[in-house]
């Protein structure tokens, strides 16, 4: 940052951490003030807000945190007096205050005390150190936050929250409840979600005559057009980009081309292991077809940061990433108020659909804990639709009930997020992490290398597929 940048940047951190200013008063000036992407997220992750303090040192929950959040009806009162601990966000993570202060309106909305541990930075971490506490059937937490990726992996230590939070798990996306369910037992209630999503520039499609692909065949005859254009002005300048390098982010990317061609779920429900037929080989070849002409040949090594970085550079037409970025995309010159989302293509055939690989974290009570009533009450509270819409329209965090999505707080304070229902109604996948279980690690590190060598050329679709399937059925013992 430098000039008037780095003044405003200065001035901004100097009021956030004073607490004159809450983290959304925050954004919205710094938007207004011109601050770039990565000044706004340094601000955000290495500033935090001083905290007063009462006389016996516990901390004052920021009156502004959490302000439009309505209790829901018929939480519990008879468990006033009791106590639970909660392990939610990690130290860096700027939803802080919005909890702390959301929790105080439980407790006392409940008369039940919550203790806010924050967990591991790295979800790696965070896993490794839950399983430690599982091991020696630790009561010290009651609540824990758990990765969409997780709940065949925590399954066994999880109470069974079906009956209990039966109407509850109702309203959230059916697809994410089937994810947390392990063999009948409910692991986790959504508490808020991701997808992969379609970017694409608004301005271009229009420029050109085009129309927002629906299939991947459209998408690439429209990323090819548009790239033959643009190059005469902008030799940097590509179709499309994804994620391909050997890591989770392919393995995510490869399952929205093969189930959205009809090709399955890399590992089905019942252990069967669904790679090696025509559909997915069709998808895992027409992704390497785009390697060199619609897109980089280096999008081989991309993660979702290289994506974003030629995205917001303005050498994009098309882009598959996370939400996220259409905040980004607001602050970079080249592409703000260009911007579109939808859900990702279809491919082709008669069992085509939509494909959007799920993230996002749920909420789980631990079959060791010795406060199980209160805990689940806890979670009845934190992932109720009234909790949503609030984290929703003061946090930007999506939510995970369709209804929230439609809500006028919401509407008022984001124009992106009610698009994306769509997304998680029609579109939304999970990755095989419930039914591989622990193997999941593994099941997805064979899937991504596999596939980044079709990407590279090292390999065609047909021979990657068989190599998958006899790998992964070693693996998961298929």
């Amino acid at each position: 940052m430098q000039g008037k940048n780095s003044t405003n940047a200065t001035r901004l951190v100097a009021d956030y951490v004073s607490g004159r200013l809450t983290r959304r008063e925050m954004i919205r000036k710094a938007v207004a003030a011109g601050v770039s992407v990565p000044a706004i997220a340094a601000i955000l992750a290495g500033a935090s807000p001083r905290r007063a303090f009462a006389q016996d040192a516990t901390p004052i929950p920021d009156p502004d945190a959490a302000s439009t959040l309505v209790v829901p009806s018929g939480l519990r009162t008879d468990l006033s007096g009791s106590s639970i601990t909660a392990v939610l966000a990690d130290p860096t993570d700027p939803n802080g205050p919005f909890l702390e202060g959301a929790i105080a309106k439980f407790t006392e909305a409940t008369g039940i005390a919550v203790e806010f541990q924050r967990g591991e930075r790295t979800a790696d971490a965070r896993l490794q150190a839950y399983r430690q506490q599982f091991a020696g059937q630790s009561a010290d937490i009651d609540v824990y936050q758990i990765d969409v990726i997780w709940p065949g992996v925590v399954a066994e230590h999880a109470v069974n929250l079906a009956e209990p939070l039966a109407d509850l798990a109702a309203q959230h996306f059916e697809a994410i409840v089937q994810n947390n369910t392990v063999e009948d037992v409910l692991v986790g209630i959504p508490w808020f979600t991701d997808a992969g999503l379609l970017y694409f520039r608004t301005d271009l499609l229009e420029k050109h005559g085009v129309t927002a692909p629906t299939t991947w065949d459209e998408l690439t005859t429209s990323a090819q057009a548009i790239q033959d254009a643009e190059r005469a002005d902008n030799p940097d300048f590509y179709g499309y980009a994804f994620q391909g390098r050997a890591y989770e982010g392919l393995t995510c990317n490869g399952l929205e081309w093969q189930v959205s061609n009809g090709g399955g779920f890399i590992v089905e429900s019942d252990g069967t292991v669904s790679i090696n037929n025509p559909q997915a080989i069709e998808a895992f070849d027409r992704a390497r077809s785009w390697v060199g002409t619609i897109a980089p040949e280096g999008v081989t090594t991309y993660a979702e940061q290289e994506t974003l970085n030629l995205w917001t550079a303005g050498n994009l037409a098309f882009a598959r990433n996370w939400p996220y970025m259409f905040a980004a995309s607001q602050e970079a010159p080249a592409v703000a108020g260009k911007v579109d989302v939808s859900p990702l293509p279809m491919g082709t055939g008669d069992a085509a659909r939509n494909a959007d690989t799920l993230g996002g974290w749920q909420l789980m009570v631990s079959k060791y804990s010795e406060n199980q009533e209160p805990a689940i009450e806890f979670i009845k509270f934190m992932c109720s639709p009234e909790f949503q819409t609030a984290f929703a329209a003061e946090q930007s965090m999506l939510p995970t009930i369709a209804a929230v999505y439609d809500a006028q707080e919401v509407a008022e304070a984001s124009e992106f997020i009610p698009r994306l229902k769509d997304v998680f109604q029609g579109g939304a996948v999970a990755r095989p992490s419930s039914v591989t279980g622990d193997l999941y690690p593994e099941v997805s590190q064979a899937y991504s290398q596999q596939l980044n060598q079709v990407l590279t050329g090292d390999k065609d679709g047909a021979t990657a597929a068989a190599d998958m399937e006899a790998e992964i059925s070693a693996i998961a013992g298929g």
